[in-house]
């Protein structure tokens, strides 16, 4: 039996566009994460990896769009080509199977420090630009997530007993948010 032929897309943002990532690829299915690249906690990641079966193809359009890391881009990959899955990165022009050279093992080493450098600057770049503005008096942290309303109503349902990470979803963000606004500290 033939595999699948699945996409992986991935962007960082809701507003950034996934469109030209894979475009004109023939695929069967395509998996899409708005959401950073710095760990493997991705729905469609976790759901591409439960889904790919032996003989599947997964075509990514660059290697940072699947990890950010070294250390993840390794496992993910063992993981899949172990399990009999193909991994093309189209941007690189790479090819994974499990049965690969030491050239292709050691390229994707190289390719994934690429990656995992470039986080690396973009943080670091981060970092730098908020310290700027802070001595300038123009930065002044994040936006709240929530309205004191929805605070007051969050505080009420945790008193009520609502598990923590239940809340979390029902406003729409993170249980380390829900803990910052019961320590009173994302209420600025």
């Amino acid at each position: 039996m033939k595999g699948q032929r699945i996409g992986y897309v991935r962007v960082s943002t809701t507003d950034q566009n996934t469109d030209r990532q894979l475009e004109g690829v023939q695929l069967d299915r395509t998996f899409t994460d708005q959401a950073s690249g710095k760990d493997t906690k991705r729905p469609e990641l976790e759901a591409m990896l439960k889904h790919a079966r032996d003989g599947d193809v997964i075509i990514v359009h660059s290697m940072d769009r699947l990890a950010r890391n070294l250390d993840d881009m390794r496992r993910i990959v063992k993981e899949l080509t172990g399990r009999g899955v193909r991994i093309e990165f189209v941007k690189e022009s790479l090819v994974f199977t499990g049965e690969d050279s030491p050239m292709s093992t050691l390229l994707l080493s190289v390719m994934g420090a690429f990656a995992e450098f470039e986080r690396a600057l973009i943080r670091e770049r981060q970092r730098e630009g908020i310290s700027a503005a802070k001595a300038k008096g123009r930065y002044k942290g994040g936006v709240p997530k929530l309205s004191l309303e929805q605070i007051a109503d969050l505080k009420v349902r945790i008193g009520q007993g609502m598990p923590k990470a239940k809340v979390a979803r029902a406003f729409g963000i993170s249980r380390e948010t829900v803990y910052q606004y019961l320590r009173g500290m994302a209420a600025k």
